[in-house]
């Protein structure tokens, strides 16, 4: 087919752009890593107004692709978005240009602009290291490591939120999982969690006793019941139930109150029990049939006035 009438244009512009030294290590450096103005400044040892000219004719061409950065342009040669021709060109060129000593030059300085970024960041984290969390903190919130986990749960399972009270833990499951099933024996509780769940997909309320829970045999892949058990007359039952609606492979988790002596904050909180001993969870865990049973205390929050907590999982054969 003969050429159009602009293939030839096309042509020689991609030629024109790569008949200039400058412009060819330009696009050696580029096609090695995304660099910005002031890094191939460093390198290539240019002023910024020389190089910033280069970089918008290779730009203009289609030989670079930029993205802006805070207030600096990233540049890079991304050889799958050259037009095939063009590819052509660009691999004649630096196979032709192989052992050029001013491209040696510019790996060199480009490998230590590379260094020191490197550094920079190392001297950022060991100055920041003392108080790093309280800077991920004040920049991204509290909530997103919690979301991080929420999303290593299987996006199949049917998880129970047992003692569900007015439904937090249920929201933060509810865009994870396939189904989240609420139960609580609180009329009052349970309104409220359907004013906060008002709206939200894959979740389903039943009012019941954990000692007789409104739930079917193997009906979840995992039970949850978060400080709960001290409210309870009969906590190894509920976690024997807790086992019964697990289908094999599931998992059962329960977070609560560590042992503790503070009768007065026991009354305070309405609770029938002051904790539990970690011997005793993981008792009544495998009395409930449950295996590879784990029970560990958790380090008491900075802010926290309450007593400390553990956490125990057991899994269902």
């Amino acid at each position: 087919m003969p050429p159009t009438a602009t293939q030839p244009d096309r042509l020689l512009k991609w030629m024109a752009s790569l008949a200039d030294a400058t412009r060819l290590r330009l696009l050696a450096l580029t096609a090695e890593q995304e660099l910005g103005v002031s890094d191939l400044c460093e390198v290539v040892q240019l002023p910024q107004s020389t190089v910033s000219r280069h970089l918008k004719i290779l730009a203009d061409e289609g030989w670079v692709v930029s993205r802006r950065q805070g207030t600096t342009n990233l540049y890079q040669l991304v050889l799958d978005e050259l037009d095939p021709s063009q590819r052509g060109l660009w691999m004649l060129a630096r196979e032709e240009s192989a052992g050029w000593p001013a491209l040696g030059q510019d790996q060199a300085r480009l490998e230590r602009v590379l260094r020191s970024r490197a550094q920079d960041a190392s001297a950022f984290f060991a100055d920041a290291a003392a108080q790093w969390d309280d800077l991920r903190h004040e920049l991204y919130g509290q909530a997103f490591t919690r979301d991080a986990l929420l999303a290593l749960l299987p996006d199949h399972w049917t998880v129970a939120d047992l003692g569900c009270g007015s439904g937090a833990l249920a929201a933060d499951l509810a865009g994870y999982v396939a189904k989240v099933i609420g139960v609580d024996n609180s009329a009052a509780m349970l309104k409220a969690a359907r004013r906060r769940l008002k709206g939200t997909k894959h979740t389903e309320l039943r009012k019941g006793d954990l000692a007789h829970l409104p739930l079917a045999d193997h009906e979840c892949d995992a039970t949850l019941c978060v400080l709960v058990l001290t409210y309870l007359d009969d906590p190894a039952g509920a976690i024997k139930e807790m086992a019964r609606a697990v289908k094999p492979g599931g998992k059962v988790v329960v977070l609560d109150l560590l042992a503790h002596s503070r009768d007065a904050f026991r009354r305070q909180m309405g609770q029938l029990h002051m904790g539990f001993e970690p011997e005793t969870i993981q008792r009544m865990f495998e009395d409930a049939g449950l295996q590879r049973v784990r029970c560990r205390t958790l380090p008491p929050a900075q802010d926290a006035s309450g007593p400390a907590l553990l956490l125990a999982t057991g899994a269902k054969d």
